[in-house]
């Protein structure tokens, strides 16, 4: 008899295992329906993963501002600087996926970095992306005195002096060193790396004649050039940038398609509910798109490109990609 009610009561058991398990399924999915439809409750957190006053804080707290507007809630903005970005895009992957830990994403921590550090303590798998926010080219300036006026004149006089001029950037695994990877790539030319601590030096001295060529982002040289202190060559983005409309791009002075710029863009820890998702995105493409925030950010260069997370995630995978390319062809590490 036993036996024979044996297999039965293994079915009875397997169906009420199934049970428990639909139910609680059920109930997570209900809990996460629920949550995403009182969100945001309470006060929302975005990380901005460098110090205060760069340009990464500038545009996290423009679009944080909109932002509690748009969502009747408080946005606090928390620098988390250090590892060129890594230690604070390292807490919002670690932080619950509640949509109340947001990160201010970009260029260096979430597309570079992955090439520069032997040991990330995250991936890009750990983060949704919600919406890219802005882009800004790299530029190519130079000493008013070097001897090349125009982007053409650079590349020929640079093939014919192999090794022979220097390229400041902001530092070793830094866009604006990359960049210049890739125009050596592109053009097959030979120029030295020279790396500072931050853009503020090395423009000083190409400004002062020590170096004669600076690739860095927009932003930075923006002042020196609209001053004269420094004569923009070319902008690395595919379309002319409107805070330098003379300036023509590298993709039209001879390699179609270069592209090279810095970008911020919103993300959230990887599980945090699409309809928070939605609601984030919805709100951020409102927020950038407001005519003070657009203006200002027109003023020093930036685009403001805030799109669906679709195209954000599809971005950066690219930019992952592109970025890595370039690292691998400069041999640069940051471990």
């Amino acid at each position: 008899m036993t036996r024979e009610m044996s297999p039965r009561r293994n079915f009875l058991r397997g169906s009420l295992l199934f049970a428990m398990l639909a139910a609680f399924t059920s109930a997570l999915t209900f809990s996460s329906a629920l949550h995403a439809q009182t969100w945001p409750s309470k006060p929302i957190k975005i990380i901005v993963p460098f110090p205060a006053g760069g340009s990464t804080d500038n545009v996290g707290r423009l679009l944080g501002v909109e932002l509690g507007k748009l969502l009747n809630q408080i946005v606090i903005i928390e620098n988390k600087g250090g590892a060129n970005g890594n230690i604070g895009a390292d807490q919002v992957a670690k932080s619950a996926p509640d949509g109340y830990t947001l990160l201010i994403s970009g260029v260096g921590s979430n597309a570079i970095n992955y090439s520069l550090y032997n040991k990330m303590p995250f991936s890009d798998k750990d983060f949704v992306h919600v919406s890219l926010l802005a882009t800004g080219p790299n530029v190519l300036a130079a000493n008013p005195d070097f001897p090349a006026k125009t982007f053409k004149e650079f590349i020929a006089l640079a093939k014919a002096n192999p090794g022979k001029y220097a390229n400041a950037s902001s530092g070793s695994g830094s866009s604006g060193h990359l960049a210049m990877e890739m125009v050596k790539q592109a053009a097959g030319i030979d120029v030295l790396h020279i790396p500072y601590k931050g853009g503020a030096a090395a423009i000083t001295d190409v400004i002062g004649g020590q170096i004669p060529l600076l690739f860095i982002n927009q932003d930075n040289a923006l002042p020196q050039v609209q001053a004269g202190k420094l004569r923009a060559l070319a902008v690395a983005s595919l379309e002319r940038n409107p805070a330098y409309p003379d300036t023509p791009t590298i993709a039209e002075s001879g390699y179609p398609g270069f592209s090279a710029v810095s970008w911020f863009g919103l993300s959230a820890p990887a599980g945090t509910p699409k309809e928070i998702i939605q609601k984030l995105n919805d709100a951020t493409v409102k927020a950038m798109n407001m005519p003070d925030v657009k203006s200002r950010l027109q003023s020093v260069g930036f685009v403001v490109v805030a799109g669906t997370p679709a195209q954000f995630t599809d971005f950066v995978t690219a930019e992952i990609v592109k970025w890595g390319k370039a690292a691998k062809a400069s041999g640069a590490k940051l471990d």
